[in-house]
């Protein structure tokens, strides 16, 4: 089956998702959500992505940002994607794909549906069932953006 092709829009937010192949877990520790948030800074800085809001689910991730030029938004996930995925497979003895297909993203635009967007990346672990309140999850951008905590990884979102 073709792919669709992605929608690329200049001056446009992109909520990327991407889901453990088969859901399984690709989050089974502490260290591994550091690794992938070590990741996403890395490839942020290299592709120009500017991360708005993110939640590490333990079999999938959302993210929520805009990249300075919509063609590399694929390969900023591509990156991201397989680093991450020779980290896990090296850690755990296996092989193969991690990764349950190609991600999916969402053009966001700057209104104030991307506020509603942070919020429901964000109350992921709730809806979900993994902690009561927002506020006790700890691999959202909650935190950093809320509460601010101090963190170089979510960039601010200023005035649109």
């Amino acid at each position: 089956m073709a792919h669709i092709k992605r929608i690329l829009m200049e001056n446009a937010c992109y909520h990327l998702m991407v889901r453990g192949n088969q859901k399984q877990k690709v989050f089974c520790c502490k260290d591994d959500y550091l690794v992938y948030l070590s990741l996403v800074g890395k490839f942020k800085r290299k592709y120009g992505f500017k991360l708005y809001a993110y939640c590490l689910m333990p079999n999938h991730v959302h993210l929520l940002g805009e990249i300075s030029s919509p063609p590399a938004l694929s390969k900023f996930m591509h990156d991201l994607s397989r680093t991450y995925t020779l980290y896990f497979n090296n850690k755990y003895e296996k092989v193969g794909h991690l990764w349950q297909g190609r991600f999916k993203s969402k053009v966001v635009v700057k209104d104030s549906y991307l506020y509603e967007c942070i919020k429901y990346i964000e109350g992921n672990p709730v809806r979900s069932g993994l902690s009561s309140f927002v506020s006790d999850y700890d691999w959202s951008s909650y935190h950093i953006r809320v509460l601010d905590k101090e963190d170089k990884l979510l960039d601010h979102l200023g005035v649109f």
